[in-house]
């Protein structure tokens, strides 16, 4: 089981199956990280070389600091994500420590799927914005600086093109179980009145 695996099939009912798991590009994960991570190692450099002083004290405060600032930035840059199933999209958000949102849409609820690529930097790395837009509502949910948006979009429309073939199938099988109930009704009365 992959570490995604692991921290996002919680969100998962229990026929659902993960088709991809998306995240923001690797690079938004270092320019949020690198500031925590230098003064991290920064600190941890000078407390090795300081001793029982009043300066280790502050130095060992701001390493630890530090080291805090740059998980709550690693966490808020992995844990948003969309995952992709069989059935929808579930936007996951990581907002704080005690502050995450997860919402769901289904592929029956689904008006449109759109990508935007803007900028020099952008295009060049494959980093564009994904776009839901919600039948019900007219609600848009998107997902930002994701590798490759044009892909994304392709797996999110086969596996919807799936789900509504699917359903429209079960749908059509659950019509002719209820139109075979009603001739059957149906005969059975002519012959009750031809009988009588």
């Amino acid at each position: 089981m992959k570490f995604d695996d692991y921290l996002f099939t919680r969100h998962l009912d229990d026929d659902e199956e993960v088709a991809v798991i998306v995240h923001k590009h690797w690079f938004i994960g270092v320019l949020t990280l690198w500031l925590p991570a230098t003064i991290f190692i920064i600190s941890f450099a000078i407390l090795a070389s300081l001793k029982g002083s009043i300066m280790f004290l502050v130095t060992l405060l701001i390493m630890v600091a530090s080291f805090i600032w740059l998980l709550r930035n690693f966490f808020d840059y992995f844990l948003d994500a969309w995952i992709i199933t069989n059935q929808g999209i579930i936007d996951v958000e990581w907002h704080g420590w005690f502050h995450r949102q997860s919402s769901r849409v289904l592929y029956s609820d689904i008006q449109g799927v759109s990508y935007e690529i803007e900028g020099v930097l952008q295009t060049m790395l494959h980093i564009g914005t994904m776009s839901i837009e919600k039948i019900s509502a007219g609600v848009v949910v998107a997902l930002e600086h994701v590798k490759h948006p044009r892909k994304i979009e392709s797996v999110i429309l086969k596996n919807m093109e799936e789900y509504l073939t699917k359903k429209n199938l079960k749908d059509a099988t659950h019509v002719q179980d209820i139109l075979g109930r009603i001739v059957a009704q149906e005969i059975q009365l002519q012959d009750i009145k031809k009988s009588s």
